[in-house]
């Protein structure tokens, strides 16, 4: 049976069996997966509500944290939640047929779904999730990296030596706690966005308030973490991301662009891969996405699902066709003149 409950009144029962559930299932160890995680995007809104499932005896056997708009649910966190799955034990099965019935729901839409058995019929695509082992710090990263991670790491070592030279002394903050900070990284985010044409995802105040909600958590293990380095004084690259134990995702990095020439990712990446022992971070959720430094530093990658349950097999029909001739238009030689138009009526 599955029942849907608000975040916010879900029972300490229901908690505990989260935690439990989790604990026990090597693959949710994401800290999109910690319920503080859920428990901030409600908070900053929009509403997450949780599709409860209980077996024979009631006993909590799943959880499944949600945004439902109008008709479409999607899962809790979207549109930036890089891995979504519900809460269960390994090797089990969520009651999916039950999810939109108890939901009212005609759609479920999943763009970042970690792949199980019950949903791989309304599966359509799979895209690479990378990652860096870290295990060891920056000396055990280099020991598992490819040949382009090293070089590339190293060329940041010098760079980060040239920076100094030529603008200061250069400071690393692993856990920066200082909000002004973070609007900062939010102000150069937005600019990203514009300069790149991409769609802003702080035009929504709730988004701001959900970074500033998670820079302020301290629940256990789970925690939002601002990494920042300066140069001379100024901010030269900043990362704000979440953690819980080992695991940092990596979420919104950004640098300055006055200071693009010394490819300032690479140096807060190679800083934050440095200072892992101390952090204990012993892997970096790199996110789903074809970006070039991606590929150059990732030591593994994990895959995530792209599909949509609809409950009509005429709506789910035309919606995967609809979908599916996107795709298409995306791979033909004519996409990056579609992006540029689109760009225009942004």
């Amino acid at each position: 049976m599955v029942r849907v409950v608000e975040f916010d009144r879900l029972a300490a029962r229901e908690l505990d069996a989260w935690h439990a559930l989790r604990a026990g299932n090597p693959s949710l160890d994401s800290p999109y997966f910690h319920p503080e995680f859920a428990a901030a995007v409600h908070a900053a809104g929009p509403a997450v509500r949780v599709a409860v499932a209980e077996n024979a005896e009631g006993a909590v056997v799943g959880l499944f944290p949600l945004h439902v708009n109008g008709s479409t649910v999607r899962p809790a966190g979207w549109p930036a939640a890089d891995f979504q799955a519900p809460i269960q034990a390994e090797g089990s099965r969520f009651p999916v047929e039950e999810l939109l019935p108890a939901l009212r729901a005609r759609t479920f839409a999943f763009d970042h779904l970690l792949g199980s058995a019950e949903f791989e019929r309304w599966i359509e695509t799979r895209r690479a999730s990378p990652y860096l082992d870290v295990t060891g710090g920056l000396e055990g990263y280099l020991a598992r990296a490819s040949r382009s991670g090293k070089d590339n790491m190293g060329q940041a070592r010098r760079r980060s030596a040239k920076a100094t030279r030529e603008h200061g002394s250069l400071v690393f903050t692993a856990r920066c706690e200082d909000p002004a900070v973070l609007d900062e990284v939010i102000r150069l985010k937005r600019e990203q966005y514009a300069a790149t044409g991409a769609r802003d995802y702080f035009s929504d105040p709730a988004r701001i308030a959900l970074l500033h909600r998670l820079l302020r958590t301290r629940e256990g293990s789970f925690r939002g973490v601002l990494s920042t380095v300066h140069i001379g004084g100024e901010l030269l690259a900043a990362h704000f991301g979440i953690q819980d134990g080992r695991v940092l995702n990596w979420w919104f990095p950004v640098y300055d662009p006055r200071f693009a020439r010394l490819a300032p990712g690479w140096i807060l990446l190679r800083e934050i891969v440095q200072a892992a022992p101390e952090t204990g971070v012993q892997r970096i959720d790199l996110g789903r996405g074809e970006d070039e430094y991606k590929r150059r530093a990732m030591t593994g990658e994990v895959m995530v699902c792209q599909g949509e349950i609809a409950s009509g097999e005429l709506l789910g029909l035309v919606r995967r066709a609809g979908r599916q001739a996107v795709t298409v238009v995306k791979g033909s030689p004519i996409a990056p003149q579609l992006r540029s138009v689109l760009r225009r009526f942004r």
